[in-house]
């Protein structure tokens, strides 16, 4: 990789500008595209403290336009699995379903399953998701589905962005299973306590896997810790506050 494809990865934000999207596709798929330097996240919490959400709210911040199941949300609207959620342009929410919570950024979908305030699974069908998930009794199993990944996870903090031919994953913290959909054998069981493994899963494979390495982007430690603490949990022991630069 070139000083100016180094550069060009520094200055990277979302996944969702198709200028940017067809450069790193193109660095994927010529084989470039290593362990870049990250760019510092860029995302803000909508402010107050955080703060254990209230009995019987799903919703602690929205913003913009949020539809549940195709109606306009607010903040006394519940989240259950069976529930699809949507943003719109410039729109975001932070909200928890059970012991499992999220922020989910503008323009993105997904799909809860499950029943009630329990979730077994989550599809993600576009955008842009950062959740943290409450450790499961032995036998619940918990999976993310997106364009070109199926995650398992195991009680932890993860944050994807997805489009049509290529998925990003940082295991934030905890343990995923991690496996391209259009080769299942092509998998990864990723272990990180801050941040240590993000991957880029494509569509096309080269060299023999679709799973590559990649920098960290577009999360904070500090919303992380919000989405603990919405729940009452804490981020767990040995996740720092260090930087993201690596």
């Amino acid at each position: 990789m070139n000083l100016d494809d180094e550069l060009w990865l520094k200055e990277t934000g979302s996944l969702a500008d198709p200028a940017r999207r067809a450069r790193l596709m193109q660095l994927l798929c010529g084989g470039a595209l290593g362990l870049a330097a990250s760019n510092p996240a860029y995302a803000r919490l909508f402010g107050g403290s955080a703060r254990r959400l209230k009995d019987g709210r799903s919703i602690y911040r929205i913003k913009g336009e949020v539809l549940v199941n195709g109606q306009r949300a607010n903040r006394k609207t519940r989240i259950r699995g069976g529930d699809t959620v949507r943003t719109g342009n410039k729109s975001r929410v932070i909200f928890a379903v059970g012991g499992d919570s999220f922020i989910l950024r503008d323009d993105s979908e997904i799909e809860i399953g499950g029943q009630d305030f329990f979730i077994d699974s989550l599809r993600i069908l576009a955008g842009r998701l950062l959740s943290v998930f409450a450790k499961r009794d032995p036998g619940q199993r918990l999976s993310m589905t997106a364009s070109t990944a199926t995650i398992g996870i195991r009680g932890s903090g993860v944050y994807l962005e997805v489009e049509p031919e290529l998925t990003y994953l940082c295991t934030c913290y905890g343990q995923v299973a991690l496996s391209a959909n259009d080769d299942p054998e092509d998998s990864e069981l990723i272990t990180s306590t801050s941040h240590d493994q993000p991957r880029y899963i494509t569509r096309q494979a080269q060299q023999g896997t679709r799973i590559r390495e990649a920098p960290v982007i577009n999360h904070s430690n500090d919303e992380l810790e919000l989405l603990e603490a919405i729940v009452g949990r804490r981020t767990p022991a040995g996740f720092g506050k260090e930087s993201y630069e690596k």
